[in-house]
């Protein structure tokens, strides 16, 4: 076993310029100082070496961590794999679950992001496995890697410290099993590269955590598996069913084309599905009033000229709940219908006039349903079937009254939560990213009209306090081109403000 050290901290290290690059693109000059096919030398061809090329290659070019006594070697491994040679730089947290927290954070800041953090065995582990389980809520590829057991103690009957005293080495894992889409626990250097790579795939494939457990003894040992520089990923594109689009397509396009006043609502799923982009396009080419579920909130630009704001049943923008469920049709793309987006489930809606777009399945009305159907293709197909219908629309601007502007505050008057955020409003712009924590913050920033290119995110399935100051900090990392505005209640800031 490694010898016995106390679990350290470190600070940050000085920032360093972020690379850009698709996943499953053929690396640019400025991704990678060597080709895919480069031969590296032996100091480099470790384990730990290849985790953080291909981490830099998905996009995680920083790794959030907290080093302890099972980890050291990883660590020094992977910050001897400089990101100006392909590789990551490490970010010091205070303990392992705001580290998780930011690789959520840094996660959610690019299209197709991906986040990673490295903390040590169980102890750290299972102090990450919460941000971890948020981040499974909320569709996000974090890869939680966790320095393990010597290779020679598994089988050995031995009883480790930072466990709970019994000599078995999968409690962490079988936690983990709950909460990740893919698990490997790397304690040989036979298949170590097979794993890596396949929890890698599997987390851009699923868009889910996955957790990779690699023995303490294993990163700085060389092997000829790791003798090359990984060839990239490329992974096959998903496809709909093209019967079944069609068929989907055509059954909605008949549905919606027959209503008299229907209306389109984003949901959170969009983004999993990555179909932001073909919701916009659907709305600028039917002219119905568009909303957004309280957790989709940013997935939608508030600034299209048919937005009537955030659908949340009796605490809707105002307008909004009124023409929403006055429709006598309503497609919502990729909503997640629980007790907080339905205020209780009770949301005046009906089965019948609601199209449901799922990321892969169309349900129309009581059925039928279209299975292996794409949201992004069949919104796009959608489009260009839809009869241009402007008469819900029509009927928010006659009711619509603009909001008053709030009384200002007297000198020596107490502040006031509508005045403060009245100066937040004139704080945002296009260069800006808000951060929401459950709670008050929830509420508050739910009314922030966003503008063209403000980022917004919040954790509104999983909800967990004190999210936001880990997710400030990855998020931040991620999008230095963003002044990332983070608004927290003093209880939660103080779960997790060390």
């Amino acid at each position: 076993p490694p010898p016995l050290r106390p679990r350290t901290t470190s600070a940050p290290t000085a920032t360093l310029p972020t690379l850009a690059m698709d996943i499953g693109s053929i690396p640019s000059p400025a991704d990678a100082a060597a080709p895919p096919s480069a031969a590296a030398t032996p100091r480099e061809a470790t384990l730990g070496r290849h985790l953080a090329r291909r981490l830099a290659e998905v996009g995680a070019r920083e790794v959030f961590t907290v080093p302890g006594d099972f980890n050291l070697t990883l660590l020094d491994e992977l910050e001897a794999e400089q990101p100006s040679g392909g590789g990551v730089r490490l970010v010091g947290c205070c303990n392992e679950l705001n580290a998780a927290y930011a690789a959520d954070g840094y996660a959610r800041a690019r299209d197709g992001g991906v986040g990673a953090c490295a903390v040590t065995f169980t102890v750290g582990g299972l102090s990450a496995i919460n941000a971890v389980a948020g981040a499974f809520s909320e569709n996000l590829p974090v890869i939680c890697i966790v320095g393990g057991p010597n290779s020679n103690d598994y089988g050995s009957n031995r009883i480790l410290h930072h466990t709970i005293g019994i000599p078995d080495f999968t409690q962490e894992l079988r936690c983990f099993q709950n909460v990740t889409c893919y698990q490997a626990v790397v304690n040989n250097l036979e298949d170590a590269h097979e794993q890596i790579d396949t929890a890698i795939s599997t987390a851009l494939k699923e868009s889910k955590p996955v957790y990779i457990s690699i023995s303490c003894n294993l990163p700085s040992i060389p092997h000829p598996t790791f003798s090359r520089h990984p060839v990239p990923f490329f992974l096959s594109p998903r496809l709909s069913n093209q019967m079944n689009l069609e068929a989907a397509v055509e059954t909605a396009a008949a549905f919606l084309n027959k209503s008299v006043k229907p209306v389109l609502v984003g949901g959170p799923k969009m983004r999993v599905a990555k179909a932001c982009e073909a919701f916009v396009e659907l709305a600028d080419a039917c002219g119905y009033p568009v909303a957004v579920m309280p957790s989709a909130k940013g997935l939608v630009p508030e600034h299209h000229s048919r937005f009537i704001g955030t659908y949340w049943g009796a605490v809707s923008t105002p307008f909004c709940a009124e023409i929403v469920e006055s429709a006598d049709a309503y497609l919502f793309a990729g909503p997640i219908f629980n007790d907080y987006s339905s205020v209780g489930y009770s949301l005046l809606l009906k089965k019948e006039k609601a199209i449901i777009v799922q990321p892969d399945r169309v349900v129309i009305g009581n059925g039928p349903a279209f299975g292996c159907v794409l949201m992004k293709d069949f919104l796009h197909a959608l489009a260009t079937r839809l009869k241009k219908n402007t008469a819900a629309y029509d009927n928010y601007s006659r009711i619509f009254v603009p909001q008053g502007e709030p009384l200002s505050s007297e000198p020596g008057e107490p502040l006031r939560v509508n005045i403060l955020f009245k100066h937040i409003q004139k704080m945002l712009s296009g260069s800006s990213a808000v951060i929401a924590e459950t709670g008050d913050s929830w509420f508050n920033c739910q009314k922030l009209k966003l503008p063209e290119g403000c980022g917004y995110e919040f954790q509104m399935q999983y909800g967990s306090i004190g999210w936001s100051v880990g997710a400030t900090l990855g998020y931040a990392q991620a999008a230095k081109d963003k002044r990332v505005i983070s608004f927290i209640g003093d209880g939660s800031f103080q779960g997790t403000q060390t």
